[in-house]
């Protein structure tokens, strides 16, 4: 079922141009399927990690390079996660694609990296996470430079380029990594590290990967110009996976498999601090609708990266829920973001307003996924962003608590100016209307669950709890 997981969208991507040669209908539909049988199956799964504990495959290759696939509660929650925001993505992109031309690669490579995500999360030997990292790379670059045009594909390059600078740097990490403990298998590493600190090399290796992946100070540029892409891909690299990838990755080996030095824990959150005011405040100023999203994803990454890198329980367990409300939230932003654009062929919140008038779905819904990104009760991201804060209060961190504080002050400021310029006042175009019925069901369904998720909040956090009660970075 785990190898079932990683090969059904990997190897079904290919399927999907010669089913668009058939029919787009059968493509689309069976693009969907392909999103949702790895749902289904993860879902099958969870019960077996619940009861039994963590599970393994193994393929044998040799001695350094096993193909291994490692699921954990940890694991579980993000595949769960990612799966459900891809299927709603692909749902969304029935509407919006239909209008472009080169579908049958733009759902090749939504699947494929769907599957790259899904290797990577259950990747359980440093060698083919690295692999699964790149197939994420190629992926995004192509979905990116989707348009074709030249300034796009020229942003598609930085992108692939910045991030691929932070891999490689990573790559040389594990290469440390193996020096220090003569394997790349994750299990075996934690085993020999025991209580050892991972050295402070590799660490810093390590981190120039994952924040040039997440898009964070001092590598956080390239995200505000990926909004070039189609709308369904700006939710699937921004609010969904690409992003959260390095922070998965930054919970699976600085919590999960060793640890590292204590003056880590306030180096990360330093940077993350930084990182949320520099992105608010480039939110607050800029006037194009997608970047504005994208610059106040960056800032709300900084907010994940200080639950996880704080350390204590309460800050891990604020960080893993903060994933998924932000997911459900942000992806919701950037869907809504589509059909405005679509509609009106402008993302200029200047030349925008009073759409509420007549995309009343889109603009309940973008308010809803607002509330939940700026924290308000009882919205799920005012709990995942309350967990945090408290946990940067609990580690007596007050200033870098202050500094966060400011940064969702800004949060609040920026969305509540998006929306009214956008959607209240007077009308500055021609009459729009609401999406195509794919799209705005899409972005209902983000909105409701984002507030489901606060009235809900116990059942997600005692998942988080779970799966983070046995992870040896965890302090208590």
């Amino acid at each position: 079922m785990l190898l079932c997981v990683v090969l059904v969208p990997c190897i079904g991507a290919f399927v999907l141009p010669f089913a668009g040669r058939i029919s787009a209908g059968l493509r689309n539909f069976l693009a969907l399927g392909l999103a949702v049988v790895p749902l289904l199956l993860v879902i099958a799964i969870l019960p077996m990690v619940s009861s039994a504990g963590p599970l393994n495959f193994t393929a044998n290759i040799n001695n350094i390079f096993n193909f291994t696939l490692y699921a954990d509660g940890l694991a579980i929650f993000m595949a769960l996660v990612s799966a459900f925001l891809s299927s709603i993505i692909i749902f969304y992109s029935f509407g919006y694609i239909s209008h472009y031309e080169n579908q049958n690669e733009y759902y090749l490579m939504v699947l494929l990296f769907l599957g790259g995500m899904l290797g990577l999360i259950f990747a359980g030997n440093l060698v083919f996470l690295y692999l699964f990292w790149e197939i994420t790379a190629i992926t995004s670059w192509r979905l990116i430079g989707f348009f074709r045009e030249k300034q796009h594909v020229i942003k598609a390059d930085k992108a692939f380029l910045v991030t691929m600078f932070g891999s490689l740097l990573m790559l040389l990490g594990f290469v440390t990594i193996y020096q220090q403990t003569g394997s790349f298998d994750l299990q075996t590493i934690k085993e020999t590290l025991g209580a050892n600190h991972l050295s402070n090399l590799a660490v810093v290796l390590l981190l120039a990967g994952i924040l040039s992946k997440s898009a964070t100070l001092p590598f956080h540029t390239w995200l505000p110009d990926a909004g070039v892409a189609p709308s369904p891909v700006t939710a699937l690299l921004h609010a969904a996976l690409l992003v959260k990838i390095g922070v998965y990755v930054f919970a699976r080996l600085f919590i999960a498999t060793f640890t590292v030095d204590d003056s880590w824990h306030t180096i990360v959150p330093i940077i993350a601090g930084a990182s949320a005011l520099v992105s608010a405040a480039a939110a607050m100023i800029d006037t194009d609708l997608k970047r504005i999203i994208a610059y106040s994803t960056v800032s709300q990454i900084g907010f994940i990266f200080l639950g996880l890198s704080i350390g204590n329980e309460i800050g891990i367990a604020g960080g893993l829920l903060y994933i998924m409300m932000h997911g459900l939230a942000k992806g919701g932003l950037f869907l809504c973001a589509g059909i405005v654009e679509q509609n009106t062929k402008t993302k200029d919140i200047t030349k925008l307003g009073g759409l509420i008038k007549t995309m009343p779905v889109t603009a309940i819904a973008f308010l809803f996924c607002s509330f939940s990104v700026m924290g308000i009760p009882p919205f799920g991201g005012f709990f995942s962003k309350y967990m945090v804060m408290t946990s940067t209060i609990n580690a007596g961190d007050m200033w870098i608590m202050l500094t966060f504080l400011i940064g969702a002050v800004m949060t609040i400021i920026y969305l509540l100016r998006v929306f009214s310029m956008v959607f209240l006042g007077e009308p500055k175009t021609q009459p729009v209307r609401e999406g195509s019925a794919t799209m705005v069901i899409s972005v209902a369904s983000l909105a409701v669950l984002s507030i489901i998720a606060g009235f809900a909040i116990a059942w997600p956090t005692q998942f988080v709890m779970a799966a983070i009660q046995h992870l040896p970075g965890v302090i208590r």
